[in-house]
């Protein structure tokens, strides 16, 4: 039996019922609630015209207010959720929100067509923020998913500092919670529309029945890649099982020498708990992981689960050997996630199974970590090169190298006869030379729109040489003297 989408929306419970499962959160606002304040530019989650907050309640019942891109977020993922947009900034009283007060005093706005998407950006980060002034650092990252073509930054960015010396403007979050509250489903649920099923199971039980019952659905959970596949692929997806509402899979865990993360886990949320773990080697990359709107959506679960051969995460989580947890009826499989990746988008991974979690060692004496991104721009651009080097030293006498690098091969893998060449013997320059080389023989990269072929053989080696200045046992370089975005990281 099909159950309507309920949401939260301008004050009152919305419900959809009748439309497609994969039409996106922009089209229902533009075309059915007839909310045309979000524009769409881009439909792929890039220039954040389209940007929302989305409220929810997280697996310790905590609110969340969250900024997505609404043109790849699928309106059923909306059920149990609150949704606001630039329509709803508007004051009690009539007047401006600060954040839109602030726009106007600054001239942060030229054409207008980005504006609202801006102003829902930095409203997330006001509520985040409380109201309190923010560092430039957080801006930048703040507005990384939003792009303007006419008025250019600097007024933005000024506007975001204004908006927080204006008198405060409250929101009621315990109000909010007690809504959302009575919106939640006990048991899953499924909407049926167009011939096509959209199921949202609330346990793992539910959800492992529902992937042995559907092998060929599409599992969906932040749809930072799945929602291209309809906006920009026009692909049927089938029937869809959404994540998203699997408590079980949110959670991020410490034990055994590893932090099991929940495949439902945003990129932001993981790559925080990851980033108190190995704060100098992966606070870059959460910074350049994507924008903002994607990280607070997308989850590394999926990440891992989808295999990109240029994705960021997977070279790193490589080299310092995390595992994978599989789920099926048959119970857990737990394997190295190097061995997960068969072939271009081939991955060891039965019809009924799904990604449940990711396990990350925690760090370990004597293994020096470091992994490097390559790409036209600083903030969200996909990587021509990623590379991520752990070496075990004792000394200067490299006792086990690990090497993995993504945008070298059809997947993320290792570097095995880079890593022969060194293991066992000194970590000096002549070695290096001689690990460079045989980077020349584990890979054989190809030439596409972000690099070509022998751009990444150059800048691969030459990363590793850069791993070499980094941790060199003789006068080793810290890491914003080799740096050139050192400034901004």
């Amino acid at each position: 039996m099909s159950e309507p989408i309920r949401f939260y929306y301008r004050g009152a419970v919305q419900e959809i019922s009748g439309a497609a499962p994969t039409r996106t959160v922009l089209q229902h606002l533009r075309e059915d609630l007839h909310c045309t304040g979000t524009k769409e530019g881009c439909a792929e989650g890039d220039c954040g015209a389209c940007t929302v907050v989305v409220g929810s309640l997280n697996a310790a019942g905590q609110l969340e207010m969250k900024a997505v891109n609404s043109c790849i977020q699928f309106a059923p993922t909306l059920d149990g959720k609150a949704l606001f947009t630039v329509e709803d900034l508007q004051q009690p009283d009539g007047t401006l929100h600060p954040v839109q007060q602030a726009m106007v005093e600054c001239h942060g706005s030229q054409c207008g067509f980005c504006t609202p998407g801006f102003v829902m950006s930095l409203w997330g980060m006001y509520l985040d923020k409380d109201g309190q002034p923010a560092q430039r650092k957080e801006i930048d990252d703040c507005l990384s998913g939003n792009l303007c073509r006419c008025t250019g930054y600097r007024p933005i960015i000024d506007a975001a500092h204004r908006m927080t010396e204006l008198p405060k403007a409250g929101f009621d979050r315990a109000a909010l919670a007690a809504q959302l509250r009575a919106l939640q489903r006990d048991a899953g649920s499924s909407y049926t529309a167009h011939g096509q099923s959209f199921h949202a199971p609330r346990t793992l039980d539910e959800l492992v029945a529902l992937r042995a019952a559907h092998p060929k659905a599409t599992l969906l959970s932040g749809s930072t890649d799945v929602g291209l596949w309809v906006t920009k692929q026009m692909r049927d997806l089938g029937d869809i099982i959404y994540l998203g509402h699997v408590s079980a899979l949110q959670t991020v865990v410490e034990a055994d020498g590893m932090l099991h993360i929940g495949a439902g886990v945003t990129l932001n949320d993981a790559y925080e708990a990851l980033c108190r773990l190995y704060p100098s080697q992966l606070s870059e990359m959460w910074q350049r992981f994507a924008s903002l709107p994607i990280r607070n959506a997308g989850t590394l679960g999926g990440n891992v689960a989808n295999g990109s051969p240029i994705g960021d995460s997977m070279p790193w989580m490589i080299a310092v050997g995390s595992e994978v947890v599989l789920r099926g009826p048959a119970g857990e499989r737990v394997m190295p996630l190097e061995a997960f990746y068969l072939d271009y988008q081939k991955k060891d991974m039965r019809p009924d199974e799904f990604v449940a979690a990711v396990r990350v060692p925690l760090p370990r004496e004597g293994v020096q970590f470091r992994t490097y991104k390559l790409a036209k721009r600083f903030d969200q651009d996909i990587s021509a090169v990623c590379a991520a080097f752990a070496f075990k030293l004792d000394g200067d006498l490299v006792v086990d190298a690990r090497i993995a690098f993504g945008g070298m091969a059809a997947t993320p893998r290792r570097a095995p006869r880079a890593e022969a060449a060194l293991n066992g013997l000194r970590w000096n320059e002549a070695n290096l030379r001689v690990a460079m080389d045989m980077l020349a023989q584990d890979f054989a990269p190809l030439s596409d729109m972000r690099a070509s072929s022998t751009y990444r053989m150059q800048t691969a080696q030459n990363l590793l040489r850069r791993f070499w200045f980094e941790t060199r046992a003789d006068a080793p370089l810290a890491a914003d003297a080799v740096n050139a975005f050192a400034c901004r990281a």
